[in-house]
């Protein structure tokens, strides 16, 4: 009897972990995977923030790292694997994405040199209309660059990690576009 007993409560406690590890973000209604595989390298879920603006709900973002960080200068240093996922809760045209791109950019790289810029002209070329369900997925890797994916399609590379540190930097630079609040819910605050 105490050997099924113990066996059971093993099995039980099995699940439980498993589950716990299946878990996923959820909100606004948006769910986000705790880990997503980039190469060979397996990042989570550092944290989620909702942009919101004029009191709409636009975007669920979800950052992913190697380990987590409330430390958006170390994050940025670091010649890793990352992921940004902006999932879209409303309909959103592609000139107002872009106009988020420029500000990003003029806010927290300030000086920005005409390469970065054309960088950031080549990005909002590949923008197109979001949709309420719709995903963008900024992928950096050392070496090769930021894979940019716009509602399920590869829309190239931009190489290097001065861009991907000027595209993150949208997000956690001094003056993130979407607030302080939303920088400090990505850190996992």
């Amino acid at each position: 009897m105490r050997t099924r007993t113990l066996l059971t409560s093993a099995l039980a406690l099995g699940l439980v972990l498993a589950t716990a590890t299946a878990q996923a973000a959820s909100l606004a209604g948006v769910t986000l995977p705790d880990q997503v595989k980039v190469g060979d390298a397996e990042l989570v879920l550092n944290g989620t923030a909702l942009r919101t603006k004029m009191m709409f709900k636009v975007y669920v973002a979800g950052l992913y790292i190697g380990a987590k960080s409330s430390d958006a200068a170390a994050i940025m240093a670091a010649d890793a694997p990352r992921q940004m996922v902006m999932q879209f809760v409303r309909s959103v045209g592609a000139n107002k994405v872009n106009e988020g791109w420029e500000e990003g950019l003029e806010a927290n790289t300030p000086g920005a040199s005409a390469a970065l810029e054309g960088q950031f002209d080549t990005l909002m070329k590949a923008m197109e209309e979001v949709e309420d369900g719709s995903q963008l997925v900024f992928t950096y890797v050392p070496g090769t660059g930021t894979s940019i994916t716009v509602k399920g399609k590869d829309k190239g590379t931009i190489p290097g990690k001065e861009f991907a540190d000027a595209l993150l930097a949208c997000w956690l630079g001094p003056n993130p576009g979407p607030g302080a609040d939303f920088k400090t819910a990505l850190l996992g605050g």
